[in-house]
């Protein structure tokens, strides 16, 4: 793969956003997420920023598959066990209450070539502060809902009777759930195992 070209096609999607200005190299590198120096280098070594790439993708809603490898979504369909999926569920919000959460319908499919990503996610969106820095409001966050194993910690996607949040999880060595949030202002909650359901572990996060 060229990086060269692969710029040029991000600048093209680019100028679609800003109209008739003319795009720069430091706009794609604003785009992807990295400093201009960065992408100076990674281009002089044609070094491919996948994440970045596959995050740009996702925001846009753009197949990465077309980008890296000008193949269409009609191409990308009939070889599935290629790709890995990306379901986004954008009328599903966590952090804030609002019931039980359904993850079989109303939902948009994003394919990653698998060298890229080697698993299936969801992705839901996140509402209000209660995670920040970590996660703020308006993030997309990606769920691996294989992944329910709370014994190390980390950020889950959970449901409680009062509704669907994004939290940091700590199994105490009580047997007992202690529920965290990273804004400071927010109090933790402790709860037994058969008060809260995980539904999986937040594994990375689109910036919009």
């Amino acid at each position: 793969m060229d990086f060269e070209k692969i710029i040029e096609k991000i600048k093209d999607i680019i100028s679609n956003e800003v109209g008739e200005r003319k795009v720069l190299n430091k706009d794609v590198a604003k785009a992807l997420g990295i400093t201009p120096e960065n992408l100076s280098i990674l281009k002089k070594r044609n070094k491919i920023p996948f994440k970045e790439i596959a995050l740009f993708c996702a925001k846009r809603k753009i197949s990465i598959n077309w980008l890296l490898f000008d193949q269409s979504i009609d191409s990308i369909a009939t070889e599935t066990e290629k790709f890995s999926q990306i379901r986004y569920f954008k009328d599903i919000n966590a952090s804030a209450g609002g019931g039980a959460i359904n993850f079989n319908e109303n939902y948009e499919i994003l394919y990653i070539d698998k060298k890229i990503l080697n698993k299936n996610l969801d992705a839901i969106n996140v509402i209000g502060d209660s995670m920040e820095p970590t996660l703020k409001d308006g993030n997309i966050i990606f769920i691996d809902r294989n992944d329910k194993n709370i014994i190390n910690g980390g950020i889950f996607v959970i449901s409680t009777n009062a509704g669907v949040f994004v939290k940091r999880i700590n199994l105490k060595s009580t047997g007992e759930i202690e529920i965290i949030s990273d804004n400071k202002i927010y109090p933790k909650e402790i709860v037994s195992p058969n008060e809260i359901n995980i539904i999986g572990k937040v594994i990375g996060k689109l910036e919009i």
